[in-house]
């Protein structure tokens, strides 16, 4: 699997959502034999008005809906920032094989940042590969913070 393709498709869906005033995070997921993205999704927390917008949940039920079922065997979550708890616990459940995620989140990620939910014995562990394309990744985030406090300074 060519994992900075699938990351530059994160990307985009990041770039949708910041054009949209959202924090931009993108996730997409990837039938792994096939390499068919199954599922796709952008932050939409503020238009959704809903703390479960998440770009990774969004993406995990678009790809459940294609596929039939709520098991993602086969199947890679790539996402452009660290999953949340809530994110990593949707992963164990659908049964996500892999994870791979661009920016770290010292914050809020729990793939290893503040906390690793995947160390675990739950009944699901994925795989996981972080910093593709961190730069990248961390870039899209810090200009839209920075043009947030911006306009928040100009008002």
């Amino acid at each position: 699997m060519n994992d900075e393709l699938y990351m530059r498709r994160a990307l985009e869906l990041a770039a949708e959502a910041a054009a949209q005033g959202e924090v931009p995070v993108g996730a997409v997921v990837v039938k792994q034999s096939t390499g068919e993205i199954v599922g796709e999704g952008y932050n939409r927390r503020e238009s959704d008005r809903s703390p479960l917008a998440h770009a990774e949940i969004t993406a995990i039920a678009e790809a459940s809906r294609r596929l039939g079922g709520w098991r993602l065997i086969d199947c890679a979550l790539y996402v452009t920032l660290e999953p949340c708890p809530m994110c990593a616990g949707a992963v164990i459940n659908s049964r996500v094989e892999r994870v791979i995620y661009g920016a770290s989140d010292p914050k809020a990620g729990s793939c290893g940042s503040v906390i690793d939910l995947f160390i675990y014995p739950y009944n699901h562990i994925p795989e996981f590969t972080r910093g593709v394309l961190a730069e990248e990744c961390s870039a899209v985030l810090t200009e839209f913070f920075r043009g947030l406090r911006k306009r928040k300074s100009d008002n």
